[in-house]
């Protein structure tokens, strides 16, 4: 990490991300996933949209890279949101969180593949690493894999895809552009806002408001906190760290969640555990160390 800083920013990233698979669980007892998603980046983009024109950064110009802005509000909202939504509702939480740390592999065989200044050094020790410590806590092997939601498998899978593209193609294409985060940020979930408002059915759209908590956790949660917040600290991460070190907060997550198991839900945490969390940090220390 360059300061203190990136390393507050790095760790608060990974902190909305692994709170945003509860909310999304939740959600879709009541709305269906593309509603959830609707939902999420309507509210993300309303405070994102408010505090870019306090900081009066959008520029009438910026639109000439539209093209880029929509094709960064697929992969970094809309389509990497639903297939999570998707795998959300479908798997256990403990196999959702352990796929979705193959975000920071998708980004680092992509950053490898299409990116100059992204090279194959220690840093793939690092990334292995990490994954060994997402397996251990997710204890694949105390499930029937044969059993599992092949279907929600494969969103995960796919989301995890879509989004460690995400960073390789704002890195190479939205960085140089040096437009200022908040206005990045805003034209993104703008584009995503429009598309989704398209395709949404808004038949029970309604439903999410019968449960406060729920509700809350849908508009702050997801909306505020897990969109608009995260997708300003996600540029920050990839001005200032790199695509591929920016993609490894995403295994934070499967530490917050087991915290949120075992704080919120009661569930019990033992030695694998443990020893997952030791080798994700060691894993996220070696990918971010100046190599």
């Amino acid at each position: 990490m360059e300061n203190k800083k990136a390393i507050f920013i790095f760790l608060l990233l990974g902190i909305i991300w692994g709170s945003n698979f509860i909310y999304m669980k939740l959600a879709t007892v009541y709305i269906s996933e593309l509603q959830v998603v609707f939902l999420r980046v309507l509210f993300g983009f309303i405070p994102v949209l408010i505090y870019t024109i306090y900081k009066k950064t959008m520029r009438i110009e910026h639109f000439k890279y539209a093209f880029h802005f929509f094709i960064m509000s697929l992969l970094g909202a809309s389509v990497y949101y639903y297939y999570f939504v998707k795998a959300s509702s479908l798997l256990l939480s403990g196999i959702t969180g352990a796929l979705s740390a193959s975000v920071p592999l998708f980004a680092f065989i992509l950053a490898v593949i299409f990116l100059k200044d992204e090279k194959l050094d220690k840093r793939l020790f690092g990334i292995l690493l990490g994954l060994i410590g997402v397996v251990l806590i997710a204890k694949p092997y105390e499930l029937d894999v044969f059993e599992s939601n092949i279907e929600g498998i494969k969103a995960i899978i796919l989301g995890s895809l879509v989004v460690g593209s995400s960073f390789v193609y704002a890195k190479r294409f939205i960085s140089p552009l040096k437009i200022h985060f908040s206005a990045l940020t805003t034209y993104q979930l703008a584009f995503a806002t429009i598309t989704l408002s398209l395709f949404v059915d808004y038949n029970g759209i309604s439903n999410i408001t019968l449960n406060l908590n729920v509700l809350l956790g849908t508009i702050i949660g997801l909306g505020l906190l897990g969109t608009g917040l995260a997708f300003i600290l996600y540029y920050y991460l990839i001005e200032h760290l790199g695509a591929v070190r920016a993609s490894s907060a995403t295994y934070l997550p499967p530490i917050v969640a087991l915290l949120i198991g075992f704080f919120i839900v009661g569930e019990d945490i033992d030695l694998i555990d443990l020893m997952g969390t030791v080798l994700i940090l060691f894993g996220v220390y070696m990918i971010n160390r100046k190599v």
